[in-house]
C-alpha cells in the first residue's frame, strides 16, 4: 500500500522558543519511506538525532512570531506487523530478548503493577497468548468510552479504569498496562493513520508475541493495515509529535494520510 501522509503546525513565539518535532515515519521491515520534505516559513537549521528507540527527532530554534512547519512523505507500506497464519504464543519472560525487557515494566502512564488483577480478571480462562491480548483489546472497546476532552495529557492507564472514558492515547496506555500486568511486553506507537476520521496523529500499541511485534490498536478507529509507524517508546513520553520550549502557543494543526495508486513527482528534499 502507497501512502502519502504528512501535517501542518503553527505556533505563535513570544520570544526564542524550542520544538522537537517526532513526526518523521522511519524505514523498517513493514515501511519503506521513499521521501521527506519538512520544512518551515522561518530560515531555521535543524538539529537531527535519534533516541534510544531509534525513533528521529528534529529539533529547530524559532524566532519570535509566528511560525509555520510543513511535513510530508510518501511511504510504501512492504508488510505488515499484523498476526498472520498460525497464532503465536506467549514467551517465558526468562527467554526474551535482552532489549524487550523494558517494555515488561511499569511506566509513567502504564502502570501495570496496579493492573494486576484486574489483567487476570479479564483474561482468566483465555489460551496464553495471542487470544490474550485480543481478549484485552476487546474488554478496552466494550468497556471504555472513545470521546475527546474528557482526557489530557497527565492521564495514566489507571485512571482510564476508574473513569473509563478518553481518546487513543488512553486506549493504548491501557492495553499495554494490562498486557505488562500479564508478563506480554508492549510498546507505545504513534503514527499516521488511512482512514481515521476525523483525521490526527494516532496511538496504538505493539505487543511482543511469537519472536516478533504484533500490532494491536483497541480503539478500531482505523484498519490495522493503513497505520503508519512514527515512533516507539514505553508510553506516550517517549513519542509525542511535539515538545515545546518557552512561551509559545499552538494556533493551528492539519495531519493527513491518504492512499495513492502512484507518488505525485513533485521536488521533495530527502532526509
Amino acid at each position: 500500500m502507497k501512502l502519502e501522509v504528512g501535517c501542518f503546525l503553527s505556533y505563535q513565539c513570544l520570544e526564542v522558543s524550542s520544538i522537537t518535532l517526532s513526526i518523521h515515519p522511519l524505514s523498517s521491515d513493514q515501511q519503506f519511506v521513499n521521501k521527506c520534505y519538512l520544512k518551515t516559513d522561518q530560515a531555521l537549521d535543524q538539529e537531527i538525532h535519534k533516541d534510544q528507540f531509534n525513533n528521529q527527532i528534529v529539533r529547530i530554534i524559532p524566532n519570535p512570531g509566528y511560525l509555520e512547519i510543513h511535513f510530508s512523505a510518501q511511504v510504501e507500506l512492504t508488510s505488515s506487523g499484523i498476526l498472520e497464519g498460525a497464532y503465536p504464543e506467549q514467551i517465558d519472560p526468562s527467554l526474551l530478548p535482552l532489549e524487550v525487557l523494558p517494555f515488561l515494566w511499569p511506566s509513567r502512564y502504564c502502570q501495570s503493577d496496579l493492573l494486576v488483577n484486574l489483567a487476570e480478571r479479564i483474561t482468566r480462562g483465555i489460551q496464553p497468548g495471542y487470544a490474550t491480548v485480543i481478549r484485552v483489546c476487546d474488554w478496552i472497546y466494550e468497556n471504555v468510552e472513545y470521546c475527546y476532552g474528557m482526557t489530557n495529557e497527565h492521564t495514566s492507564a489507571y485512571e482510564i479504569v476508574a473513569q473509563p472514558i478518553g481518546v487513543c492515547r488512553d486506549f493504548a496506555h491501557l492495553g499495554i498496562a494490562l498486557c505488562r500486568a500479564i508478563s506480554i511486553p508492549a510498546r507505545f506507537i504513534s503514527g499516521y493513520a488511512n482512514k481515521l476520521d476525523p483525521p490526527d496523529f494516532h496511538a496504538y500499541f505493539e505487543a511482543f508475541l511469537g519472536g516478533r511485534w504484533h500490532v494491536f490498536d483497541p480503539t478500531r478507529k482505523a484498519p490495522l493495515e493503513g497505520l503508519v509507524q512514527i515512533a516507539v517508546g514505553q508510553d506516550a513520553t517517549d513519542v509525542s509529535f511535539a515538545n515545546l520550549f518557552g512561551d509559545i502557543e499552538m494556533r493551528e494543526m492539519k495531519v493527513w494520510c491518504q492512499q495513492v495508486e502512484n507518488f505525485s513527482q513533485q521536488e521533495t528534499r530527502v532526509r
